[in-house]
């Protein structure tokens, strides 16, 4: 509590300040006149700049931005940020309906009812009350930290109202209403600078910016629909009085939030909210039904990614009319030819729609797309655009049938396509400067190895220069041969150097991901990096051994198996390796079950600077040895491995009693 006169004030002038920001920006329902506001606000400036010590993160005065970040550090998300299954029509709602009700043995269930903003998720970790930190989804295990940037919007509290718990995890949606999108892309055509193309885009690309002070100046809000880590945990029986509660922190909810019951009620929910999408003052792509009961909810559990006892019923796409002005072929990083529409400009959903994916030559006889027909097209969301259907009445004369051609357009090698494969692929492998600069592209991205500063143009450069010719020589083009490339420079080849560099520390999983093998994304490629461990062992891994792997089938397994077959590929490998990437190897044994896991039941925190590995490798060590690895100190930690420069956490461990163990100790315990 505050001491001196001067800090009496300074508190009540924030605690004054953020009531009348909730009563303004969250409830809609201003308590005093902007003047009177404004009073308030320069009084507590004038305060905090006489007594800059007396300055705290939570102070609304600090919502103005901080200095621009060079980059987003990565947040591990205690909890993963699950997505939702979909329902496409109300075919799938009623089988979804009917599937909770048969696990469950009940005849009707209650769910909670609400929009699914079209906006970007985030989740913002509350301490005490205080907002310490804040990420994106990510890939739903990794965000970004946009702690910075979250801070300057106006509708997100600094300090929660009313007790909230110790540590509280927020989840919900960063979005921009219509009209602050057509503001904000007025002022941009004004002034000359980015136009968005949605409101979505717009909400994305201001929360990601490196200056939070640009973030504050674009008009964005927040509704939260979740939670994830909560210490102590709530003591309530439903999901609507979780966001109620929530609600009473200070937190802004959906106000179009609806309780309902049995599948009728469902859609007629869906049927009122598609009426009023048009006047909603925010995009929405579907509706968002969850169980209400947390009981039953824990009963249900996951599948995959997603929860059982959650669906996303997405809103019927809008579809338009427009003319198909020429069919072109794209050579992707793995050879396939894909065939693009190229339409006359049409807007679809807020966005100028100008290409149309054909998928493959099968699509494109199925539906007998010509050059010149006129077609609608439709546009779900963040989905690629589709052409549905030709309107072949209104075909002038007698166009052609469009058909592949036998000759890749990049490089001129033969095209080929295997038996039973509907997709066409360029033959020319490493000699099709399309596959390279795509592999390259692929290679350098941010979920891959994260090459910040080697964007298309500067690979494309690189590779029609003959400095790039595999993955690997993008590591051995010298400093003077990158500044030497068009609007490149010495401090641009600098920096470069320095982000290549720093690539070179990465993990298994995003190695394996970055090699573009075909059909291993992502998640197949943490599955892969978590069964074998080692890249040795996949690499000798028979065709049988991969579909071992969970979500491996005999396609995936065929491609992996033929990927580490071929010379050229192994070879690149081993250049890569002798450039210095390396990750650590975790011996990780396949058929441990989580029960017989020598950590199981056990959670560990790390905290502090590890001098032996990072601590993404120690967290991937003990995740691979059966245990929980949390964020936050507890009385149910177990362990806190303490580094160097080790804080809050190792005194919070102390006064709880909790073990705790020095890099050596942690060291010799993994030796089990």
């Amino acid at each position: 509590m505050p001491h001196t006169k001067i800090e009496q004030r300074i508190y009540e002038l924030r605690r004054q300040i953020q009531l009348h920001n909730h009563h303004y920006y969250v409830l809609d329902a201003p308590q005093i006149p902007d003047a009177e506001y404004d009073k308030l606000f320069r009084e507590l400036e004038q305060l905090e700049v006489e007594n800059p010590h007396l300055i705290t993160a939570d102070s609304p005065t600090q919502r103005v931005g901080a200095t621009p970040l060079q980059e987003f550090a990565e947040v591990m998300h205690t909890i993963p940020m699950l997505s939702l299954n979909n329902a496409l029509d109300s075919h799938e709602m009623e089988e979804f309906d009917r599937r909770v009700r048969e696990r469950l043995a009940l005849d009707t269930i209650e769910y909670v009812a609400e929009p699914k903003m079209d906006g970007l998720a985030v989740s913002l970790r509350y301490e005490d009350g205080v907002l310490m930190k804040a990420a994106t989804r990510g890939d739903g295990t990794t965000g970004e930290d946009v702690t910075h940037n979250i801070r300057t919007i106006k509708t997100i509290p600094l300090r929660l109202l009313n007790n909230p718990p110790q540590l509280l995890e927020v989840r919900g949606e960063v979005f921009m209403t219509k009209d602050s999108f057509t503001k904000i892309n007025q002022q941009h055509a004004e002034t000359g600078e980015r136009i968005f193309a949605n409101p979505r885009n717009a909400a994305a690309g201001s929360l990601r910016q490196l200056d939070a002070k640009v973030t504050a100046t674009r008009p964005l809000s927040f509704v939260c629909y979740g939670v994830g880590v909560i210490e102590p945990r709530f003591e309530y029986e439903t999901y609507y009085s979780i966001l109620q509660q929530l609600k009473q922190y200070g937190l802004p909810i959906s106000q179009y939030l609806q309780t309902v019951v049995g599948i009728e009620e469902c859609e007629d929910y869906q049927r009122r909210m598609s009426e009023q999408r048009d006047r909603l003052p925010f995009e929405i792509d579907g509706v968002v039904y969850k169980i209400n009961s947390l009981a039953y909810q824990n009963q249900l559990g996951f599948v995959s990614r997603a929860p059982r006892w959650a669906i996303a019923y997405k809103l019927p796409p809008q579809e338009v009319l427009t003319q198909v002005v020429a069919i072109d072929i794209q050579v992707g990083r793995t050879g396939a030819l894909t065939p693009v529409a190229r339409l006359e400009p049409v807007a679809v959903g807020g966005v100028t729609v100008t290409n149309a994916t054909l998928h493959n030559i099968d699509e494109i006889h199925r539906k007998d797309v010509r050059v010149g027909d006129t077609v609608i097209v439709r546009r779900a969301g963040d989905v690629i655009p589709e052409v549905v259907r030709v309107l072949v009445e209104r075909r002038n004369g007698d166009t052609p049938q469009f058909e592949m051609p036998s000759e890749c357009p990049i490089c001129g090698s033969a095209v080929a396509r295997e038996d039973g494969e509907s997709v066409a692929r360029c033959t020319g492998g490493l000699f099709c400067s399309a596959q390279q600069k795509q592999a390259v592209a692929h290679f350098v991205s941010r979920k891959a190895m994260n090459i910040d500063g080697l964007g298309d143009k500067l690979i494309e450069q690189a590779i029609d220069s003959g400095l790039v010719k595999t993955l690997a020589d993008i590591y051995s083009v010298t400093r003077e041969q990158w500044a030497s490339l068009p609007r490149m420079g010495e401090k641009s080849a600098d920096n470069l150097l320095r982000a290549l560099d720093k690539s070179k520390a990465t993990t298994l999983d995003k190695f394996l991901y970055a090699l573009g093998i075909r059909e291993v994304g992502e998640t197949t490629a943490r599955i892969l990096a978590t069964h074998f461990g080692q890249l040795e062992k996949l690499q000798n891994a028979t065709v049988e051994e991969l579909q071992e792997v969970q979500d491996v089938g005999i396609v995936v397994a065929n491609n992996i198996y033929t990927f580490f077959r071929q010379l050229h590929n192994l070879e690149v490998i081993a250049q890569l390796q002798q450039s210095g990437l390396q990750w650590q190897e975790v011996e990780i044994t396949a058929t441990k079950t989580a029960e017989s896991a020598p950590f199981a039941g056990q959670t560990f925190v790390i905290t502090g600077t590890l001098h032996n590995m990072t601590r993404e490798d120690a967290k991937v060590k003990l995740l691979a040895l059966g245990a929980k690895v949390s964020d936050s100190v507890s009385k149910k930690t177990s362990y806190l491995i303490a580094g160097e420069k080790a804080g809050s956490k190792l005194d919070k461990a102390q006064a709880l009693g909790v073990k705790i163990l020095s890099e050596e100790e942690f060291l010799q315990l993994l030796i089990v």
